[in-house]
């Protein structure tokens, strides 16, 4: 995140609100899963994370109990205040798509699904496009090292 970004970002807390009856804390990790569920949705978004991050997930996903949990927060990193959001996203798009107008619909999904969900105020979503997923590529998949 930016110096700006961290300036921005109200509160050392982790994303809580603090009422009459208790407190509700909203960890960075929860964020994060929204933002990569609400990136996906968009169309024109092949995959998230850059070709190292895809790479070594897609073998942790072969391993049993290696979870699914972490591909949904692939190429998402977030940084939760007490009233604030900011949120880096790494994506690949599709051949042939505007990547400005993926890049739109991507911040606008993803503030909407953030705000929505936890109440938190999103004041940035940084988008990083890293890749082009070209018609006639393969799907990128390790190579195996057992037969």
């Amino acid at each position: 995140m930016t110096e700006m970004t961290e300036q921005k970002i109200q509160g050392a807390g982790r994303g809580t609100d603090t009422g009459a009856r208790g407190r509700t804390t909203i960890a960075d990790g929860v964020v994060e899963k929204i933002a990569g569920m609400a990136t996906r949705d968009v169309e024109g978004v092949h995959a998230m994370g850059s070709g190292l991050s895809r790479t070594f997930g897609a073998m942790r996903d072969r391993v049993p109990g290696g979870g699914t949990d972490k591909s949904v927060t692939r190429g998402v990193k977030a940084e939760v205040g007490e009233k604030q959001a900011a949120l880096d996203l790494e994506i690949v798009v599709e051949y042939g798509v505007s990547i400005a107008d993926v890049a739109r619909d991507v911040r606008e999904n993803v503030i909407n699904a953030v705000e929505r969900m936890t109440g938190l105020e999103v004041v940035e979503v940084n988008i990083a496009v890293t890749d082009v997923k070209l018609p006639d590529d393969e799907e990128e998949e390790p190579e195996r090292r057992i037969q």
